[in-house]
């Protein structure tokens, strides 16, 4: 079987398997960020993304046609992921893609997509990106507002009603402090406290000691991703702040808790998704074969363990591929109106289905609220 996935690096396109470019006659296009700062994120997407296209192309394709991936790198820089978006369509002329590990590249691509009419699915947690609805743009991972939603029912049942808040000023930090504010009043919970931080900032100690000393706080949320939520996770322990600690969903991966700290994120909570509890799943729950296929395939080629942003990647290409399917085209049009009637696809962050009003297709049944527990995720009853 003939093999047509491309991988593009930033300097050149690299040709793995046996055919060329040229060969293929499905195409599809990702910009993501496997090195930078969202490096966590994208390199994860990206072997994602290789892993499942040789695997599809070693099964015949779709409806029997080979699929080439053309993979783009752009750092974590949304500059580059405009240039790239660009390059996919104008010079690659693929038929979808599927990217934007961040909030803020995912923008980039969503702008040039949309204008082409090009179909994209974005790996980003932003509600912007969904809402309002665009035409052309999807994504996979759960809303910031989703998340928001998600853990002030965990507080709220908890008893808490007055919490701090110690947000990123990154794009998705700061869109998820913003969506938490809005819904914060519809769980009967007061922010008593609102810190901030850079994504560069090494040490977040003068602000959660503000935080500490705030009048009657229960407990601390911190929207963020990358090293921010693991930085401050590590001076929370310090600081010897005995409150329970709320993550978000930015931070869903076995590599917070190795930067944070086996010790320090012993306890924080965060809305994660199926994939980080594979072997905590009963054998009823719909989404277990394929999460456990998934996570096998990932960690015997790779030998690393898998994360919830390669699910994102996962359940991104799965997406086009069933749309591409059920269409019985590639046509760029075709695939954007087999996404948006895709009912009942069991993904690894959970099971979608879309319609002309929700281009994302999930609801809060599918976030699992997680704890850290003896240096592992363990399933909040």
């Amino acid at each position: 079987m003939k093999k047509t996935l491309t991988t593009t690096v930033p300097a050149a396109l690299v040709a793995l398997g046996l055919a060329t470019a040229a060969q293929a006659e499905i195409r599809i296009g990702a910009s993501v960020s496997s090195t930078g700062p969202a490096a966590f994120l994208g390199d994860p997407e990206a072997k994602t993304l290789e892993m499942m296209v040789e695997d599809l192309n070693a099964k015949g394709g779709i409806n029997g046609e080979q699929v080439e991936l053309v993979l783009y790198d752009d750092g974590g820089d949304a500059n580059k992921a405009r240039t790239f978006a660009t390059r996919l369509i104008e010079d690659d002329e693929v038929q979808a893609i599927v990217g934007g590990s961040t909030t803020g590249t995912t923008m980039a691509i969503l702008s040039v997509a949309e204008d082409a009419e090009i179909p994209f699915v974005s790996l980003a947690g932003a509600i912007d990106i969904i809402q309002p609805v665009k035409t052309f743009t999807f994504k996979t991972p759960h809303t910031d507002r989703m998340a928001c939603q998600k853990i002030f029912t965990d507080m709220q049942a908890r008893g808490f009603t007055k919490v701090g808040l110690i947000s990123g000023t990154d794009g998705f930090g700061a869109s998820m402090q913003a969506q938490c504010k809005d819904v914060v009043g519809d769980y009967g919970i007061e922010i008593v406290a609102d810190e901030t931080y850079d994504p560069k900032d090494a040490d977040m100690t003068a602000q959660l000691t503000k935080i500490k000393n705030a009048d009657g706080v229960q407990a601390v949320l911190n929207p963020g991703f990358g090293q921010g939520p693991a930085i401050v996770t590590r001076n929370y322990r310090q600081l010897g702040i005995e409150l329970p600690l709320y993550q978000s969903h930015g931070v869903a991966s076995d590599s917070f808790i190795e930067l944070a700290g086996k010790d320090a994120a012993e306890g924080v909570r965060l809305p994660g998704t199926a994939l980080l509890v594979a072997g905590l799943l009963p054998e009823s729950d719909p989404q277990k074969p394929v999460v456990t296929e998934y996570k096998a395939a990932y960690e015997a080629k790779y030998n690393q363990p898998v994360s919830t942003f390669g699910g994102y990647a996962h359940d991104g290409l799965a997406l086009v591929v069933d749309a591409i399917t059920r269409a019985g085209s590639a046509e760029p049009a075709a695939i954007r109106d087999a996404l948006e009637a895709t009912s009942g696809l069991v993904g690894t962050t959970g099971i979608y289905t879309m319609s002309p009003e929700d281009h994302l297709g999930l609801d809060l049944s599918a976030f699992r609220m997680l704890e850290v527990k003896d240096g592992g995720w363990t399933i909040v009853e």
